[in-house]
């Protein structure tokens, strides 16, 4: 019997861990978090982190599984959460993929193994907004092309994931992602997605109330609280939303007004990011959060043999 992973993703402030609860309550679901900030360890205002008794009342998985000083890479993720789903379905019960980072999705359904090399938050950010462009699928290519000419004739201009990651491991070891260790191989597992969208106006207003809140619920008092840890500001995980645009307000280099402007806008332009993202991700089921019958539909999808991942 195929063994299907259930995946709730979306933009931020989309609703996904209210849905995921809704359902995970209702059919015997253990959570898997798929977002590149809350595997951090005191990360949890700036991460929208499930609470306490959310996590009490559902099991939840690949939550602060690493220290904020340290890296961490998206195939090391992979391993990880692979083997939690795995311990999810000896359980008897149902995996559900719950978050918006699309790195991780993609290493999931389309594993890539890559060796050791450890993740660059930042800069894969960069790559990733330049994937977006117009042409820049285009350029991405012609980049590889230059460090990299071997991996760059093997791959397709359009197969932006892999790209990215080579240039990414160029950026980090200064050699060709074409020699380093790597294994390509089918997915372990199913996966049937479903993603949140909702009128852009609406998303916008939740990000903006999100971020209000976390501001409320102590975001600076948290980042400052890192940094006294001894946590690098340029750690990897200070480079995430929410956490890079607080430090130079701590240091006194901007305003509060300033660094809740500059929030807003790097959240807003990094929700139109995974919404485009999804976009391109194939066998992808849309459902708007707001609906009434949002779980319902979202089931729905679930359940529908027609749903199956290539």
């Amino acid at each position: 019997m195929e063994q299907s992973v259930w995946v709730i993703t979306g933009p931020t402030a989309s609703g996904k861990s209210a849905l995921a609860m809704n359902i995970a309550m209702q059919y015997h679901c253990e959570i898997v978090c798929m977002d590149s900030m809350q595997i951090y360890r005191g990360m949890n205002v700036g991460t929208a982190k499930p609470t306490k008794a959310e996590q009490q009342a559902v099991p939840h998985h690949m939550l602060d599984i690493v220290s904020p000083r340290d890296e961490y890479s998206v195939s090391l993720y992979q391993k990880q959460a692979e083997d939690v789903i795995q311990g999810i379905f000896d359980r008897e019960n149902q995996p559900l993929l719950v978050g918006g980072t699309g790195f991780y999705l993609r290493a999931l359904r389309n594993p890539m193994a890559l060796g050791d090399t450890a993740a660059d938050a930042s800069f894969r950010e960069e790559m990733e907004h330049v994937s977006v462009l117009p042409d820049g699928p285009d350029k991405l290519h012609t980049m590889l092309e230059a460090v990299d000419p071997v991996t760059a004739n093997r791959l397709h201009k359009n197969d932006v994931r892999r790209v990215i990651r080579a240039l990414e491991v160029y950026h980090v070891t200064g050699k060709p992602f074409s020699a380093q260790r790597k294994i390509t191989g089918d997915a372990r597992y199913s996966y049937r997605v479903v993603a949140l969208d909702m009128d852009r106006n609406v998303l916008y207003e939740r990000i903006h109330e999100r971020i209000a809140r976390m501001l409320e619920e102590g975001l600076v008092e948290e980042v400052k609280g890192l940094l006294a840890e001894g946590v690098p500001a340029d750690a990897q995980s200070m480079q995430g939303i929410g956490y890079k645009e607080v430090i130079p307000f701590i240091r006194g280099e901007i305003t509060r007004i300033d660094m809740e402007n500059v929030i807003r806008l790097n959240t807003r332009h990094y929700a139109k990011r995974q919404l485009t993202w999804m976009r391109h991700e194939g066998q992808v089921q849309w459902v708007n959060p707001l609906n009434p019958d949002a779980a319902e539909q979202t089931i729905r999808c679930f359940q529908s043999t027609a749903h199956a991942d290539a």
